[in-house]
């Protein structure tokens, strides 16, 4: 069994690499993004790993530690009471046992802070600060951003991400990257006046070129890369402060987690067509979930081959805990209705969602 996994794990890590789909003729990437459990839960998430995410069908894990880790390589971010490497190591072999590949996930630049509370980031580093002394409270803001030409930042960043990615023994991850809406603060005195497309491209560039050094492949979001309003999506799952035009100024390398969560935008064709290989990424409604698959489909079907191979397949979202997500799958596999909100809709998108992917790979379809 241990064997079959590392198999099946290296399978989906070359269909990321390479394009196409995997010797079953199923879609390079069946995933879901979860939060990181705390310590106490790591046993409950293996057992989910084994249970419900292989029996749904997934391939890949995102987990969103963020800074929620017992880093030792950077003392300032220890914490015990987070899981560490050998919890971690739980994961991991559960994910190897089922064929999962896991992507471990920290939110780079911004999402520094969220309402009130500024993160560990920029608590242990507020030097870093885009906007040091701005913003009391967070008020005024909706999340913080770090600097991305503070000359210590990636020193500090680099040291854990590398922690983390070996931890997972991931062969890829997650940078985050969505939601930038500070950048180029004109009281920034490295940042401001400068383009925001080259800053964020910039810092997309030394992301990746950092993991690629070490052979890891870079997945983020693709909001900032998406022209709100020449597309008319607007500023939140696209940009309108000036990043899209870094899409033309990053490696092509890049797996691209397109998110939408209230219509099908069909932009993953946008980002294929830049080519980038991308995955649809849905959240609380079935409709939108089914109307991403079918945008990812019909690039698969068609006749552009190369285009195709660059459609790699969908990613659920959860934004909930790990816990209440864990907790309405389950009541959803019961037979039983879960409470309203968002764990439910989730859960619920999720069964949808592959059981969608499932009716597609069983008639052969791509």
């Amino acid at each position: 069994m241990r064997r079959c996994g590392i198999v099946m794990a290296l399978v989906v890590a070359t269909a990321w690499c390479k394009g196409g789909a995997p010797a079953d003729g199923a879609m390079p990437v069946r995933g879901i993004h979860l939060a990181a459990p705390g310590k106490k839960d790591v046993p409950a998430l293996a057992a989910f790993i084994r249970g419900a995410l292989a029996g749904e069908g997934v391939n890949t894990l995102i987990l969103e530690f963020g800074y929620g880790f017992d880093f030792k390589s950077r003392p300032e971010f220890s914490d015990a009471s987070a899981p560490g490497k050998d919890d971690v190591a739980k994961i991991v072999a559960a994910c190897r046992e089922k064929g999962i590949a896991l992507i471990p996930q920290i939110n780079c630049l911004g999402h520094q802070s969220w309402a009130a509370r500024t993160g560990r980031f920029l608590e242990k580093h507020p030097e870093f600060d885009e906007t040091p002394g701005k913003y009391p409270r967070n008020e005024g803001i909706y999340c913080r951003s770090y600097c991305p030409l503070h000359p210590g930042v990636h020193e500090v960043l680099f040291d854990l991400i590398d922690e983390l990615v070996a931890a997972c023994e991931a062969e890829a991850f997650h940078a985050g990257m969505d939601e930038v809406f500070i950048l180029a603060d004109p009281d920034c005195p490295r940042c401001k006046g400068k383009d925001p497309a080259e800053l964020f491209a910039g810092e997309v560039r030394a992301l990746h070129a950092h993991l690629k050094a070490k052979g890891r492949r870079l997945w983020m979001w693709g909001d900032r890369l998406l022209d709100g309003k020449a597309t008319g999506i607007g500023k939140w799952e696209a940009s309108t402060n000036g990043t899209a035009p870094a899409v033309d100024k990053v490696p092509k390398d890049i797996v691209i987690c397109d998110w939408h969560y209230e219509k099908a935008w069909d932009t993953p064709r946008f980002f294929v067509e830049k080519g980038f290989q991308v995955v649809a990424c849905p959240w609380r409604k079935g409709d939108v979930a089914k109307g991403s698959l079918a945008h990812i489909r019909a690039i698969r079907t068609g006749t552009d081959r190369a285009a195709a191979d660059r459609a790699l397949g969908v990613v659920q979202t959860t934004w909930c805990g790990f816990a209440p997500f864990a907790k309405a799958h389950e009541t959803l596999k019961s037979g039983a209705a879960p409470a309203k909100g968002a764990p439910g809709e989730a859960a619920r998108c999720f069964r949808d969602l592959f059981a969608a992917v499932r009716e597609i790979e069983n008639t052969g379809g791509k």
